[in-house]
């Protein structure tokens, strides 16, 4: 794996920004791992960011990336992947991104069903612009605009992009690392949207302000309250209390976006109207 990370990391841009104990490292592993068993062609491969703490990604990562601007990481990949559909096109965001400003772009690339690949790093708050809360932050969790608790429900982000159209969703957390590389290889094969969400620990900006001591703690938190897919089909309601699920939550066949513009192209070009 060392040689997965020296190839698939710009060297020269590390030490990375991020702070003692984020996520966003780990998740990065979990795809520097996942492009080594696909064994990605990086000169085919694009990967594109917004703007906040994960969206650092692609400072980090050796492959074309793109770093766009807030919210619209999903509107920029449609645009690369329509111009070229043999590009394997991947996106990072984080949950402010993906389902705030960005939340449009989001459940319309899961309705067209474009070939792309999204990984969402979840810590269910704005870190990098002051811990403002997000659509995921949890009903009752603190936050700088929440200084009370957050009275607004929060978004399930994999049962809305399911409801939306996405034909692939997963869920992996931090740590349970070795799945979260299996689910984006996965992700990575699908043949449609895809979106595997991470759930990740942000000690700063989240875990001081909800009493989670350190980045540890916040880490056996995912451990103790996270339950694969498999597992809670024979669990009671009673027991799944608190709970979220982890693994492959949906997967569906449906029409691919650039593939049927394809088709209407060449239908076009035959004159056949």
């Amino acid at each position: 794996m060392q040689q997965a990370y020296e190839k698939y990391f710009r060297q020269d841009r590390l030490p990375h920004i991020w702070c003692p104990g984020c996520g966003n490292g780990v998740v990065l592993g979990a795809f520097a791992r996942a492009m080594a068993e696909l064994n990605i062609d990086q000169n085919q491969t694009v990967v594109i960011s917004g703007i906040g703490c994960s969206s650092r990604a692609t400072t980090y990562l050796d492959f074309n990336t793109l770093h766009t601007t807030h919210g619209r990481a999903l509107a920029f990949a449609t645009g690369v992947k329509l111009s070229e559909p043999r590009l394997n096109v991947f996106v990072f965001m984080g949950d402010g991104d993906s389902s705030a400003i960005g939340g449009n772009h989001l459940i319309h690339a899961c309705r067209r069903n474009i070939d792309i690949t999204a990984v969402i790093i979840n810590n269910n708050i704005y870190g990098m612009t002051g811990g403002q809360y997000s659509p995921l932050t949890p009903t009752g969790k603190k936050a700088t605009t929440a200084p009370y608790g957050m009275i607004e429900r929060n978004f399930d982000l994999c049962e809305l992009v399911k409801g939306a159209g996405a034909t692939y969703v997963a869920r992996g957390t931090t740590y349970h690392a070795k799945q979260l590389t299996d689910l984006i290889v996965a992700g990575a094969k699908h043949k449609g949207f895809s979106l595997i969400e991470a759930v990740s620990q942000c000690p700063v900006s989240y875990g001081r302000r909800n009493k989670m001591k350190n980045a540890l703690e916040m880490v056996n938190w995912a451990k103790e309250h996270a339950v694969n897919q498999k597992a809670a089909e024979k669990m009671t309601p009673a027991e799944l209390e608190g709970k979220f699920l982890i693994g492959e939550l949906h997967q569906s066949a449906a029409p691919e976006y650039t593939a049927e513009y394809d088709k209407l192209i060449a239908k076009l070009q035959g004159g056949i109207a």
